[in-house]
C-alpha cells in the first residue's frame, strides 16, 4: 500500500517537472521564434523574464533530481532482482541435487536429468556425454523410474512444485521447517 502511495507521488511530482519544463521550454521556443521572424509585440517585463527563467531552472533541477532518483531505484531493484534470483537458483539446485539423493541416482543419470531440466534433446544429451542415444534414452526411463514419474515435462514439474512447496513453507513459517517432506514415497531429508 505504501508503494503504490511513494508512486503515485512520484508520479504526481514527475508530472509537475514535465508540465514546469514544458511551459518553460515553450516560453524560450516562442521567444526565440518571434524575435527571429519579427512577430514581437510587446516586450515582457524583466522581472517576469526573470521569474521564468528561475522557473525553467527549477523545472530542470527538479528532473534532474527525479532522474538521479529514478536511476538509483532502478538499480537498487535491479541487484535485489539479482539477488532473488542467485537465491532461487541456489535453492534450486539444492533442491534437485537432494531429489537426485532421494532417488539413488547414478552420476550418469545425473548429468542426464540436468541436461533433460535443461532441455536439451536426447541427440544433444547423446552428444555431450558421448554416448549413444540409446543409452541415454535407457537411463532417461531410469529416471522417470526412480523419480516415479512419466517423462521429462512431469520430472520438471515435479521439481518446480517441491521447490514452490519449500519456498512456500520458508516464506510462511521460516522458523518452522518440517525435518522430512514425503512426497510420492521418498522421503527428503530437509537441511
Amino acid at each position: 500500500m505504501q508503494g503504490r502511495r511513494r508512486l503515485a507521488q512520484d508520479r504526481v511530482l514527475i508530472g509537475l517537472a514535465l508540465a514546469l519544463q514544458a511551459v518553460c521550454a515553450g516560453f524560450f521556443i516562442s521567444d526565440i521564434l518571434s524575435s527571429r521572424i519579427g512577430i514581437r509585440t510587446q516586450p515582457i517585463p524583466w522581472q517576469l523574464r526573470e521569474f521564468i527563467e528561475i522557473g525553467a531552472a527549477t523545472g530542470l533541477l527538479i528532473g534532474f533530481c527525479l532522474g538521479l532518483v529514478a536511476m538509483t531505484r532502478v538499480r537498487r531493484n535491479h541487484r535485489l532482482a539479482e539477488d532473488k534470483l542467485r537465491e532461487a537458483t541456489t535453492a534450486f539446485l539444492d533442491l534437485v541435487s537432494q531429489r537426485f539423493d532421494a532417488w539413488a541416482l547414478t552420476p550418469a543419470e545425473r548429468d542426464v536429468a540436468l541436461f533433460s531440466i535443461k532441455g536439451m534433446t536426447t541427440a544433444e544429451i547423446a552428444a555431450l556425454r558421448g554416448t549413444s542415444e540409446g543409452t541415454v534414452k535407457a537411463q532417461s526411463n531410469a529416471i522417470y523410474r526412480k523419480a516415479g514419474v512419466s517423462g521429462r515435462a512431469q520430472l520438471l514439474s515435479d521439481l518446480i512444485e517441491a521447490l514452490l512447496d519449500d519456498q512456500t513453507m520458508q516464506a510462511v513459517a521460516p522458523d518452522v521447517v518440517p525435518p522430512v517432506v514425503q512426497d510420492k514415497g521418498i522421503i527428503a531429508h530437509r537441511p
